[in-house]
């Protein structure tokens, strides 16, 4: 047992830090376990920001992590809306941006990920909006419910998992909605172009409008508000509102200033970390978004950026600063809601890392699994309507085991015989 004069810092106060906070206590650590936050609302969840919450079906109190009293009966520091400005791996501290310096034995870097921003004229304006933070989620929730009053008009740039669900979310509202992406299909780079269709379709049967194989390329505004975007091949579109959704960046100054190995945003960023969520310094571990983690099972350095990885990374992290053995080697795993559709992703097929795709199931009823398959191995599954699934699916992936694609196929073999 870690002796209880030590102190564990966790910088980053979303759903990664509070479950790592959680589980120190958990495992009896008696030690000061301090939770830093550059936000002020206590640590959330994010998914229900552009889900549940969002669509106005969940209550803004539905997002927290735990009750606001439970920090204080664990006995768990909390510092909110006090950004770190530095790490100290000398004197093993870090710095808050009101200038008080806390001492730590180990420190987890739980810091995120950022909305990455639109550099184009107009941006400035006050109808342009991203989605990362609870307090974006509050006002957007605001602005979705007047342009559904208003017969107002939203332009979303990225048609990824953020850009479709406040689509969605943006249509429940009533709103006029136009997704601007650069690809043939919305999430082309996820999931191929065939499954990257299904979703368009889905969105045009509910109303939506894309503007394929284009990039913004300003937003027209009068008196600061929005009127219009333009896009790179000349055209125009209506805008009272417009989301920024082009993807997120790992939140790694802290950790570069700190001068810890990162890995280059060309292979996806973050921090790297070994498979226990170690970094360069023994004493210095990272989880959630911005790490960058070496993965025993897929045998490659991946950072993911979903809900299940921080709900998993984090207590992961606290074990390893514990000293227990540590092997990070879960699938990753995600979960959409679209409308009526609903489905779960499990594995990791980047382009290129597969070459077959099998689909059991009705694709055109919207009620399938979809299998990513490399050399006969599955790599990836995607059940779409389609429940209590997830579990198996994984242990195809885990087995690594070569499957046939027609058994695959037929909905009448199990899959648990497949393994």
């Amino acid at each position: 047992m870690v002796d209880a004069d030590q102190t564990f810092v966790i910088v980053g106060g979303g759903l990664a830090g509070a479950k790592a906070a959680e589980t120190l206590r958990a495992e009896g650590f008696t030690g000061r376990v301090i939770l830093i936050g550059d936000e002020r609302d206590h640590p959330y969840e994010r998914p229900p920001l552009s889900k549940g919450y969002l669509t106005g079906k969940e209550e803004r109190d539905s997002v927290f992590v735990h009750e606001p009293a439970w920090y204080a009966q664990n006995d768990i520091e909390l510092h909110l809306g006090q950004p770190v400005t530095a790490v100290d791996r000398v004197a093993r501290t870090v710095r808050l941006g009101d200038g008080t310096v806390i001492r730590f034995d180990k420190l987890l870097l739980a810091t995120g990920a950022e909305p990455r921003r639109l550099d184009i004229p107009g941006t400035g304006l006050a109808g342009v909006h991203h989605l990362r933070r609870l307090a974006h989620a509050d006002r957007l929730r605001h602005v979705l419910a007047s342009l559904g009053r208003d017969n107002g008009h939203l332009v979303i740039a990225g048609g990824g998992w953020i850009g479709l669900e406040v689509a969605a979310a943006a249509r429940g509202y009533g709103a006029e909605v136009t997704v601007v992406e650069s690809e043939p299909t919305p999430l082309y780079r996820v999931l191929g172009p065939e499954l990257g269709q299904l979703f368009a379709d889905l969105h045009t049967d509910h109303g939506v409008r894309f503007h394929f194989g284009a990039r913004l390329t300003e937003i027209v505004g009068q008196d600061g508000m929005v009127l219009a975007v333009r896009t790179d091949d000349g055209e125009e579109h209506p805008a009272h509102a417009v989301l920024a959704a082009i993807g997120a960046a790992p939140r790694t100054a802290l950790a570069e200033n700190a001068g810890l190995a990162l890995v280059d945003r060309a292979d996806g960023g973050g921090v790297a970390v070994d498979a226990s969520l170690r970094t360069s310094d023994p004493d210095i571990y990272a989880a959630g978004d911005v790490a960058a983690a070496q993965n025993p099972l897929l045998h490659t350095r991946i950072r993911v950026e979903h809900w299940a990885n921080a709900l998993n990374g984090g207590p992961a992290a606290a074990r390893a600063m514990l000293g227990q053995d540590v092997s990070y080697d879960r699938v990753p795993y995600f979960f959409s809601d679209q409308y009526d559709l609903g489905m779960e992703y499990s594995g990791w097929a980047p382009p290129g890392s597969y070459d077959q795709v099998v689909a059991r199931g009705d694709v055109g009823k919207r009620e399938f699994i979809a299998f990513w398959l490399n050399e006969g191995r599955v790599v990836a599954g995607m059940n779409v309507n389609v429940w209590d699934v997830t579990e198996p699916i994984q242990k195809l992936i885990r087995s690594g085991a070569r499957v046939d694609p027609d058994a695959l196929a037929d909905p009448s073999t199990p899959l648990e015989s497949l393994v």
